[in-house]
């Protein structure tokens, strides 16, 4: 099976657990596929620029599936539809973009093309956009050398982290959300606590720019990695 109806690059995919598909591109677009027969239900339009990233309430829900990391070593049995409705809480999936147009979205992707807010603040463009695991925040990486902390139901802002000296490219939280991983171009990966929004762990390492940063499901373990050719493993 084939989709087609962008028209220029897809940057960005990601499955729902409701049988669908979001594809976002440099079309300015995100468009919402069902998964069964490829049928397009609707277009998302608001950006004016490439939309470089996006990122759903029940990501981590999706990665986790059936396998809980606070079970580790013991006996787990739990279906991962469950899983996925106890992140959804009842409620809709929400969506949240990032584009080359300094702005964020927040989106009800599955029944609506109306965003719910537009996002501003960030000077340049944003790289990544991620929920945290229990869908509360958001947090958003920017070539502006800042994070921002976003509210995950509403889009108000929060906070800003600054201390990176050059573009920010890719954050990652912890399985409980209480910490933030980033990986910067200036070569650092920074570790930030949620609750009070200031640097906990500075970890200069890498001989060059860090592209990619993803925390461990059981939350004990960063791993990161950059122009360098190399990954390395911190311990938080």
């Amino acid at each position: 099976m084939s989709l087609s109806s962008h028209t220029q690059g897809v940057t960005s995919i990601r499955w729902s657990g409701d049988d669908l598909i979001y594809s976002a591109s440099q079309d300015r677009t995100i468009k919402v596929w069902r998964s069964s027969d490829g049928v397009l239900c609707r277009t998302l339009q608001g950006h004016g620029h490439w939309v470089n990233s996006m990122a759903l309430s029940t990501d981590y829900a999706t990665r986790i599936g059936c396998w809980d990391p606070a079970l580790q070593g013991k006996s787990q049995s739990v279906d991962p539809l469950t899983v996925y409705n106890k992140y959804k809480g009842g409620g809709e999936e929400f969506m949240v973009s990032g584009s080359d147009d300094f702005t964020l979205f927040l989106w009800h992707p599955a029944k609506s093309n109306k965003p719910v807010c537009r996002m501003t603040g960030h000077q340049q463009l944003i790289n990544q956009v991620m929920f945290s695991p229990n869908g509360r925040k958001i947090a958003s990486a920017s070539f502006d050398k800042s994070v921002k902390v976003w509210d995950g139901k509403s889009g108000k802002f929060v906070s800003t982290l600054r201390g990176h000296v050059r573009a920010v490219y890719q954050v990652s939280w912890s399985a409980d959300g209480k910490l933030l991983v980033s990986g910067s171009s200036d070569s650092t990966v920074k570790i930030w606590c949620m609750r009070t929004f200031t640097l906990l762990q500075d970890l200069p390492g890498h001989a060059d720019e860090v592209y990619t940063v993803d925390w461990s499901p059981c939350g004990s373990k960063v791993v990161s990695g950059g122009k360098d050719k190399v990954l390395k493993i911190w311990r938080a």
